[in-house]
């Protein structure tokens, strides 16, 4: 016993003996840490110039509609008179990344419109100094459209482009400046560390040159350093927490978002918006669209000549292929040739296009792992793009012109051909066309139309001036940098091969100096102002739609490969702060016209109220019309149209399942006689319904007048119960 107990008390005491040295090299480690981290507070901060390679940025990402009145306002793209909003088939968005880095900041936005106006950025900007001083200015906020063609106009001040707007139309621009800032409130709010990570990959089958008879005229030294010709790249940036939790996406991609035709009078984001609506669905579960905290940004690229009908183009009255050169058909002309696919019908090719894009992003996301680590930088300069001279080699200067479109801009392209008797790829003018032009708007000067030679003009836009500007002399170039990340801002639509070209250039600059290695340089289209397109040199000899578009010149491009090189140059060389800032734009507070009435007060048969159901569903049924509907013009803000809801037996409560920003679900709207509207509402049940008992609702507003005042009421109306049974899904 006691033998044992020695045993016992000896390694009781061996154990305090060490506990007690383990104590004391503990205590002597904490004093050391505590004296390192004291001495490295107190130690000359490190250079800004030389950042922990690793060290995280401040992000913040953000969300808010900007749908604006879905309808009696144009749609935007086509410039098809007939193409007035008339519902609603998916709800538009703003994106907004602000990216700090600790000494610098960026702010990037993408919105589902169909290119942002000078007057829509000018407007933004004043709202974003009002809120936030010089925190967000010209030179790090660039504004992205998506480029689709099927959301509200009416927000332009040049006189060209207000006119198939109808104007300058308040009720439409005053949703955009609301909900873009309000997208960048959002992600300011948000900001928090995180890190970003890059990757980028191809998409085949999803896009094709519309106009490849330009493209064959580019360099065929230049054409074999390419597979295609279409940009098939797919770049994506991925924003995390520390925690490496998804917060957020942005990727960009060349093609147009033309999916939804010039038939489409519902207002709808295409197959950019699909895309970004999938995967927030997939990174907000069991969040309604355009709710949950992750942020899915897809941006325009260089789309100039790339179209997502992959079919191509034909005559649709007799199936044979479309003249190569001017895309004109025997009978019918232009308008007879259309491209159309890869769906049976425009919803189909949308939902295909849209999710090829979301499947290859949503691949690049999962498994991006290059972290994007470095300073950011931003560049910005306004130019005069009507009087820039390049010097393009020893012996030749060459200059831009004033803006002028062309006689094939009027022919327009096979995504949606004109009216008239254009056709693509005209290099003489037509004695009756120009003769009514000379009649009503004065002819070209020789100087405009030597200097857009081989373009003939119809259109001398630069020199026209009356109420306002036709088109804009004064845009923005721009360049932001995130690390190696070179996003180059565009003020309208590069064609491939510029693009291509204007890419190389940036990097080429951007890497001289040997501050920047591995550089990644995108093309952001559709930017800060719109410019129509930009073709090569050699594409605009063709003349066809984009060449016509161009509307500096033939020497469009090397302007901006000059001024872009400029910006890249300088970023290099840390000299940013020595560029001219250039003649700022104009901001005109006279002669906005408008060609839109105000809304007459909303009328309803006798012994009826508004939101009454005219159509009732079958037990299982995707369509319910109402009748008696308001003019949505008056009900848009943040709102929806529509609620499907399915009743939880649990609580005895009705849950909303989709709404108007839904992909089932279509709004439409009918403008009918002596100021009474019907609505429609569909909804395309999908095999993923829950089976159960559903209703639908219908929510808007209608106008009547009290004296000389008008008074806006609200008004709802609900579907009979009907009941979703897994033997009666909609296929």
């Amino acid at each position: 016993m006691a033998r044992r107990k020695s045993v016992c008390c000896g390694g009781s005491a061996l154990e305090v003996t060490l506990s007690v040295l383990f104590i004391l090299m503990t205590a002597v480690c904490v004093t050391l840490i505590a004296l390192m981290a004291t001495w490295k507070t107190h130690a000359d901060p490190e250079p800004i110039t030389s950042p922990s390679p690793h060290k995280p940025y401040l992000i913040g990402v953000g969300r808010a509609d900007i749908t604006g009145p879905p309808a009696d306002i144009p749609l935007m793209g086509y410039a098809n008179p007939q193409q007035m909003a008339a519902g609603i088939h998916t709800r538009l968005y703003s994106r907004a990344f602000i990216i700090d880095d600790g000494r610098r900041r960026v702010l990037f936005v993408t919105a589902d419109i169909g290119m942002i106006s000078q007057r829509l950025r000018l407007e933004v900007l004043q709202a974003l100094q009002t809120k936030y001083g010089d925190l967000y200015r010209q030179d790090n906020v660039v504004l992205s459209g998506t480029h689709t063609h099927c959301a509200p106009g009416g927000y332009f001040q040049y006189t060209l482009l207000m006119i198939p707007s109808k104007g300058y139309i308040k009720a439409s621009i005053e949703p955009l400046v609301n909900g873009i800032v309000k997208s960048i409130d959002l992600a300011h709010r948000n900001m928090r560390p995180g890190r970003i990570y890059r990757n980028r990959g191809e998409l085949d089958n999803s896009s094709r040159n519309r106009s490849p008879h330009s493209y064959l005229n580019n360099p065929e030294s230049e054409r074999h350093r390419y597979k295609w010709n279409t940009d098939k790249q797919v770049l994506v940036l991925k924003f995390t927490d520390l925690d490496g939790d998804g917060i957020g996406m942005l990727s960009w991609f060349a093609v147009h978002a033309v999916s939804m035709n010039y038939t489409n009078r519902m207002v709808s984001s295409d197959n950019m918006g699909y895309a970004s609506y999938l995967l927030e669905q997939d990174k907000n579960p069991g969040e309604l669209p355009g709710q949950g905290g992750f942020v899915a940004g897809f941006s325009s690229s260089n789309l100039g000549d790339v179209s997502p009908n992959t079919r191509g183009p034909h005559c649709v009255n007799t199936g044979l292929p479309c003249n190569y050169l001017n895309s004109s058909c025997p009978v019918g002309g232009l308008k007879a040739c259309l491209a159309s696919g890869p769906g049976d019908d425009m919803f189909e090719s949308t939902r295909i296009i849209g999710h090829s894009i979301y499947r290859k992003a949503k691949e690049l996301y999962t498994n991006a792992v290059e972290e994007v680590t470095g300073f950011l930088h931003s560049a910005h300069q306004w130019v005069n793009m009507t009087d820039v001279t390049i010097q393009i080699n020893d012996t030749h200067m060459v200059s831009t012109c004033k803006p002028a479109l062309g006689h094939s801009f009027a022919a327009g392209t096979t995504d949606g051909g004109g009216d008239l008797n254009f056709t693509q790829g005209a290099v003489e003018g037509d004695p009756f066309w120009d003769g009514i032009r000379d009649a009503i708007l004065g002819p070209p000067s020789n100087q405009t139309q030597k200097c857009h030679h081989p373009k003939p003009i119809l259109f001398s836009t630069g020199e026209m001036n009356f109420p306002l500007p036709w088109h804009p002399q004064i845009v923005d170039v721009q360049i932001i940098t995130i690390g190696p990340v070179a996003v180059v801002a565009v003020p309208g639509e590069m064609t491939t091969m510029s693009g291509r070209r204007l890419r190389d250039a940036v990097k080429q600059e951007l890497e001289s100096e040997g501050t920047f290695r591995d550089t990644e340089v995108v093309i952001a289209g559709l930017s800060n102002v719109y410019t129509h397109y930009i073709t090569t040199y050699e594409e605009y000899q063709v003349q066809r739609y984009e060449g016509a578009s161009t509307i500096y010149g033939p020497h469009t491009l090397s302007a901006y490969l000059h001024k872009y090189r400029g910006l890249a140059r300088a970023i290099a060389q840390d000299r940013v702060s020595e560029l001219p800032v250039g003649p700022q734009p104009p901001f005109f507070n006279k002669n906005l016209f408008t060609l839109m009435l105000p809304a007459p007060a909303d009328r309803k048969p006798e012994n009826t109220s508004f939101g009454d159901v005219l159509q009732q569903v079958f037990p299982v049924y995707r369509q319910v019309g109402y009748s008696h509907s308001g003019n949505p013009k008056f009900f848009y803000r943040d709102k929806t149209f529509l609620t499907v809801e399915i009743y939880d037996n649990r609580t005895g409560t009705w849950e909303v399942v989709h709404t108007d920003a839904s992909w089932d679900t279509r709004f439409h709207w009918l403008k009918g006689s002596n100021r009474q509207s019907n609505a429609t509402i569909e909804w395309h049940i999908p095999p993923s319904a829950h089976s159960g008992f559903y209703r639908i609702r219908h929510f808007g507003h209608y106008k009547q007048m009290m004296g000389l005042r008008p008074d806006i009421k609200p008004y709802q109306g609900t579907s009979d119960v009907f009941r979703v049974a897994a033997s009666f899904y909609y296929q």
